[in-house]
């Protein structure tokens, strides 16, 4: 158990039997009438985002989540197969809980797993991840305007939108928290 007071972002709360990540959280004490905290929960099985408001000092109910560093090994055709980096053991994750994060990984690749009670919630990738580029229409000479975008293929089969200047074969730095946007080329 624990109070609004305590909430911090990534904090997993169990609300009437079912487990919400807060996204955000903001205090706020109006100048009349108590104080109470506004939150942005997400839930952890849907991905469905609710706001909820809270009065301040509620006793909320938190969830045991563990987080760990997990290795990605092979898809087995439904499947991705994670081995935890410390003790060996092999967990395969269906891709409804990975989603988008799918398109990103490269085998071996770590990642954390948050688990509750032995069921993994969610997969957290790195803020950033290396790609090559596997197939992308050739840019033409003067296609130096900023701001316009080509479709990519990367090797892991995602499809990005990069810009014109970025050629088959060349490494980019891709951001897994937005579903897969540019960032930049990786100096070889």
């Amino acid at each position: 158990m624990a109070t609004t007071n305590d909430l911090k972002n990534g904090m997993v709360l169990n609300l009437e039997g079912q487990l919400w990540q807060v996204v955000e959280f903001q205090h706020v004490k109006p100048g009349k009438g108590p104080a109470f905290v506004r939150t942005k929960l997400k839930h952890v099985e849907s991905g469905k985002n609710v706001d909820k408001t809270f009065n301040a000092g509620t006793k909320v109910e938190t969830a045991t989540v563990d987080r760990r560093s997990f290795q990605y090994l092979y898809n087995d055709g439904t499947n991705f197969v994670f081995m935890d980096v410390q003790d060996y053991d092999q967990v395969e994750v269906g891709p409804e809980i990975l989603g988008n994060a799918a398109g990103f990984l490269l085998e071996n690749q770590e990642v954390i797993l948050a688990t509750n009670e032995g069921r993994v919630l969610f997969v957290e990738m790195p803020a950033s991840v290396e790609l090559v580029v596997s197939y992308t229409e050739p840019g033409v000479v003067g296609d130096s305007a900023t701001g316009r975008t080509k479709p990519a293929t990367l090797e892991t089969g995602a499809e990005i939108q990069v810009p014109l200047f970025i050629e088959q074969g060349e490494k980019i730095k891709v951001d897994t928290r937005d579903g897969g946007s540019y960032l930049s080329r990786v100096k070889s």
